[in-house]
């Protein structure tokens, strides 16, 4: 049993003309696979990341601060407390990290310097 099947001429013109846009995205990125790897260019990376995470967490701390404060205002006194040291260690995470990395000898692995100290 032989089975014939026919595309049509517009199938047969879309066809092709999916195969050339794949051959030339193909050829294009052949390029992007020849460059070498840098580690350099990913721990850049990687401590940009950091760093904008950090800058959060520093507002998100600060923001939570605020929020104890107003909590102790209105006489949620335990809250209140809890709320402005948990901000207190969220906003200084960096600070204490980077402390730890200056202690123990190991400034040149740590990913965003935040400072002399």
């Amino acid at each position: 049993m032989k089975l014939t099947h026919r595309f049509s001429p517009q199938t047969t013109s879309r066809l092709r003309t999916v195969g050339f846009l794949a051959a030339a995205v193909a050829i294009s990125s052949i390029r992007g696979f020849a460059q070498a790897f840098d580690s350099t260019d990913l721990k850049t990376g990687i401590s940009n990341s950091l760093a904008v995470i950090m800058m959060f967490g520093f507002v998100l701390g600060i923001a939570a601060v605020i929020a104890g404060g107003f909590a102790i205002r209105r006489g949620d006194v335990d809250q209140g407390k809890m709320s402005i040291i948990g901000g207190a260690i969220i906003a200084a995470a960096p600070a204490v990290i980077f402390a730890f990395f200056q202690i123990f000898g190991i400034e040149d692995n740590s990913s965003v310097a935040i400072g002399a100290f």
